[in-house]
């Protein structure tokens, strides 16, 4: 009677135990996790470090579940009185939530790249507090003073040291998100309060319940999160396209794994603006032609009207040919709405990868591809684009450093012949750059860079200095320099400092500002060309001579020519050119340059090569001619080997 009634105790015993805990908590959990893994499978989730984290966070909260399931199920069918395994699982499941405990903070801390002087310390710590709590609570439950189970099948639950960890790494937490908000958007951090805070009332309110069924799930709300708040990145229904921020994510991803990946980009130029929005019909058939075709392809959309194609080869093994009937789609869709468009087919490069600067080089090479174009990616291409790169940083060096008298800047210039004199007493003077890694790098090269990114300015003042300083040694050798002209970008216009920057290079020079001649092109922005008007204005009252360039080229208003006080129109080689095809154009070109000059203009001839351009020129109203039968761009040192000096009664007069 009495070990029956003793064998009833400890059954009633291990139900109070079970009572105060039931599955459906860690079941939830469990299905959740499940489903937050094949929505990262099939969805698209940028694979940093922090996500990788965000994986392991997953596990151990898995692990954890099925231990609290296991321990709860082994101690309630326990009939020998061995209790063993109970304390396996039990230990198995505070140790994940440890684990899931530290990986909040390194999750953190990654997450807000903190410096290596910050995270240190906090690793440390948090490294020890693991250690010490799992160390801890082994001890407890041996010694007796923790969770221990008596040889009649009660329990008591002695010393909670998980909560004690808990309390302890969730304030470590939130004191790294306090001490260093700054790091992070404040949208994110409110989200991750709000996680943490509604897991703690859900612990604090099964407490009072007598409950543990829900304490992983708490584990969850997190990392429920985090998903949310950090590596969702859902779907364009319509294109079924994942957005930009995901492209270099998976370029550095199969770089680091060593797989290679093929890429189609496809811009639509009448789309490639933010307010564009692409027409059902077109958004249908992007979303067909990447479906269909290659296995495990991700669609990315860059921008309203680029969109890109990314497939692993090693999942498509007859890579090219699907890629052949991608374009066989393409022409038909092609065909069908009529849209100008720039194709370039290219694999993750091993120079690239390395930087991850893939979708940048296929932006560069899309500025410089026509429409209506496939172009695939080439060595020359990527060796290109790395030149482009550097060439670029060095400009920027070059601006940061505000030197100007950089000596990776060259001053080169072209001697003019006055055809009044029969002399050399003028030129233009021409930037070359000197590289390292590249040696001389032309204007073709980096103007275009340098207007882009707000850099031309400071070249055309290093480039005045350097014409103000030869000009300043040939006046005092005495040689009859009349003046030298310098190229001006119309962009450079718009800088309020233009003005000034330009007198007090000149005036720090000591020379007088009739030796400096101005070069601009015609612009045809109607702002530009009101500023350029004011800033014309200006530089005249200096006493500058202001000249056209280029003209014959592109855009000519006669209107805007005559509204600009310029000295000087400078003709074109393709007007040099024009007017040696037939007897029709040449008396058009006469017919210009009479004009210009019976208005006080003096015209210049540029791209002169043969003597029959020199007399062509000569009776076509030249008033000065340039080009390579009189010289090649020399460097302006040698400027001195045309000019001649003046007798020296002059110069004292």
């Amino acid at each position: 009677m009495q070990k029956k009634w003793g064998a009833s105790m400890g059954q009633a015993v291990r139900l109070t135990y079970y009572d105060n805990y039931m599955p459906v908590g860690d079941i939830v959990t469990i299905a959740i996790c499940m489903i937050m893994i094949v929505l990262v499978a099939t969805s698209y989730v940028k694979k940093t470090r922090t996500f990788s984290v965000f994986i392991s966070l997953i596990i151990c909260i898995l692990i954890a579940a099925f231990a609290d399931m296991i321990q709860h199920d082994w101690y309630t069918y326990v009939t020998d009185g061995n209790y063993t395994a109970v304390y396996v699982f039990r230990l198995i499941y505070h140790i994940a939530l440890f684990s899931v405990l530290i990986g909040y903070v390194i999750y953190i801390i990654e997450l807000m790249r903190l410096e290596m002087y910050r995270k240190v310390p906090i690793m440390i710590t948090a490294s020890i507090l693991y250690v010490f709590m799992v160390v801890l609570d082994v001890i407890y439950s041996v010694s007796g003073k923790g969770f221990t189970i008596k040889a009649d099948g009660s329990y008591k639950t002695g010393a909670n040291i998980f909560m004690i960890g808990y309390v302890c790494f969730v304030s470590l937490s939130l004191f790294i998100m306090i001490a260093y908000r700054s790091k992070l958007y404040k949208q994110v951090l409110r989200g991750f309060y709000g996680t943490i805070i509604i897991a703690f009332m859900v612990l604090c309110i099964q407490s009072k319940h007598g409950q543990s069924s829900f304490t992983v799930t708490t584990f969850l709300f997190p990392v429920i999160g985090m998903l949310y708040l950090v590596h969702s990145n859902p779907y364009d229904m319509e294109l079924g396209s994942v957005s930009a921020r995901a492209f270099e994510d998976v370029i550095r991803y199969n770089f680091d794994k060593n797989q290679d990946l093929g890429t189609m980009s496809l811009l639509l130029t009448d789309y490639d603006n933010p307010n564009a929005i692409l027409p059902p019909e077109v958004s249908e058939a992007i979303r067909k032609v990447s479906a269909d075709y290659f296995t495990g392809a991700v669609l990315f959309q860059i921008s309203k009207g680029h969109v890109l194609l990314a497939a692993k080869k090693s999942l498509n093994k007859d890579y090219e040919n699907k890629l052949d009937k991608v374009l066989e789609a393409f022409n038909e869709y092609h065909d069908r709405f009529n849209l100008d468009y720039k194709i370039i087919i290219g694999d993750s490069t091993l120079e690239i990868g390395v930087k991850n600067e893939y979708l940048d080089l296929i932006r560069t090479i899309q500025k410089h591809i026509g429409v209506n174009t496939i172009h695939r990616i080439s060595k020359d291409d990527v060796e290109r684009y790395k030149t482009y790169k550097y060439v670029l940083s060095e400009l920027a060096d070059i601006v940061r450093g505000g030197n100007l008298r950089d000596p990776r800047v060259l001053a080169y210039c072209q001697p003019v012949l006055n055809i009044s004199t029969g002399k050399y007493d003028t030129a233009e003077a021409l930037m070359r750059l000197k590289l390292q890694d590249t040696g001389m790098v032309f204007p073709d090269k980096f103007i275009p860079l340098a207007e882009e990114y707000g850099y031309i300015h400071s070249l055309t003042k290093i480039m005045l200095q350097r014409t103000c300083d030869e000009i300043r040694y040939l006046v005092k050798e005495n040689y009859d320099v009349k003046r030298i002209s310098v190229n001006v970008s119309v962009l450079e216009m718009r800088d309020d400092n233009f003005i000034a920057d330009i007198e007090k290079i000149i005036s720090d020079s000591g020379i007088p500002k009739e030796k400096i001649a101005i070069e601009i092109t015609e612009s045809q922005n109607d702002d530009d060309f009101q500023i350029t008007k004011d800033k014309v204005d200006r530089l005249k009252d200096m006493g500058i001579k202001i000249y056209l360039d280029d003209f014959g080229t592109g855009y000519s208003n006669m209107e805007r020519i005559m509204e600009l006080p310029f000295d000087i129109i400078k003709f074109d080689r393709s007007l040099v050119i024009a007017s040696s095809t037939d007897n029709r154009s040449e008396k058009m070109v006469g017919s210009l340059a009479e004009m210009f000059s019976g208005l006080d203009y003096s015209v210049l001839f540029e791209g002169v090569e043969t003597e029959e351009d020199e007399k062509r020129c000569t009776s076509q109203s030249a008033a000065y001619l340039q080009g390579y039968k009189y010289s090649k761009p020399i460097p302006i040192m040698d400027l001195k080997n045309f000019f001649s000096k003046l007798e020296q009664e002059d110069n004292n007069a």
